[in-house]
């Protein structure tokens, strides 16, 4: 079962931390379909919040079809984000772990490694930058 971290001064909201890190799950094919979420009463009692604020973040992700409810039951995860290029056990997993231990054992911080990140994913994604095309010859890129 997932356990939520709240980040109190992450400048996210409470209930956009829960949908993200729930969405984060599914990715990781950590939250499976049919898996329980949490009660609100569970998530109240391990992160002090508000539980109008659990219910919120179930709703939001029940309205992307994500979760059901189930009535005396609970919430329920209802379909996975996994993809399995990016499993757990998988090169691409494998790749960037090293990548993490390079830049710690360079001297970089979580923030320096977050930062450096956010940039390259922001000028990869946001500059409209088509990823390498794998050559079917050779198996290099085209």
């Amino acid at each position: 079962m997932i356990e939520y971290r709240i980040e109190r001064r992450s400048g996210v909201s409470t209930y956009q931390q829960i949908v993200q890190q729930t969405k984060q799950a599914l990715r990781l094919g950590m939250l499976q379909p049919g898996d329980k979420l949490p009660t609100a009463r569970e998530v109240v009692e391990q992160t002090a919040i508000n539980p109008n604020t659990v219910l919120k973040a179930y709703r939001e992700l029940e309205r992307e079809g994500l979760v059901e409810p189930r009535p005396g039951l609970g919430t329920f995860v209802r379909r996975s984000l996994a993809r399995p290029e990016a499993a757990a056990d998988g090169p691409l997993r494998a790749g960037l772990v090293g990548w993490v231990d390079e830049a710690r054992e360079a001297g970089l911080d979580r923030e320096d490694i977050d930062a450096l990140m956010a940039s390259v994913l922001e000028q990869r994604f946001e500059t409209g930058v088509a990823p390498a095309v794998p050559n079917k010859e050779g198996g290099g890129t085209a």
